[in-house]
């Protein structure tokens, strides 16, 4: 009635990978990824160094504000050996004094306290006025690098070199 019927050709449909493709993908996703671990890795060491320094500078600029608002000694020690910070402060008659830790061996930091020489000394105290007792540096390091902290002796400001 309508003609003759058209032939149908089947014609094979491809359904998925050969192994050559999914080899060829899983070695160029290794290329990539070995070249991009270690720029991580880099990334990472550098975040933490820089965020341990910024910290630290945070830290003495917070014990000689509080000095100079109390009219009290407050003293920052670098305990090298428990890669820590430590602010002692005299807070009130009720509590003579305040502690305040912070270590820097636990996250978000993961650094070490390499050195601190602060006049001979692993502590820095800020007067009732907010001037340090002594000059000095504190070194950190995350891996292979490093940051040094400075103090100016007149003034108390704390630098990253």
């Amino acid at each position: 009635m309508f003609g003759p019927t058209p032939t149908h050709r089947f014609t094979r449909t491809r359904r998925g990978f050969s192994l050559v493709e999914l080899v060829l993908t899983l070695v160029i996703v290794g290329l990539v990824a070995a070249m991009a671990v270690p720029r991580y890795a880099d990334a990472l060491s550098r975040y933490r160094i820089d965020a341990a320094a910024n910290h630290v500078v945070a830290f003495l600029e917070n014990a000689q504000t509080e000095a100079a608002a109390t009219s009290a000694d407050v003293t920052v020690w670098f305990r090298v050996f428990h890669n820590q910070l430590e602010v002692t402060a005299r807070a009130t008659s009720y509590d003579p004094t305040l502690t305040y830790q912070t270590p820097l061996d636990e996250d978000p930091y993961f650094c070490d306290l390499v050195s601190a020489n602060f006049g001979g000394d692993i502590y820095l105290v800020f007067d009732g006025y907010g001037k340090p007792d002594s000059g000095g540096t504190a070194t950190l390091q995350v891996g292979g690098l490093t940051r040094t902290i400075t103090v100016n002796a007149e003034t108390g400001k704390a630098t990253i070199q």
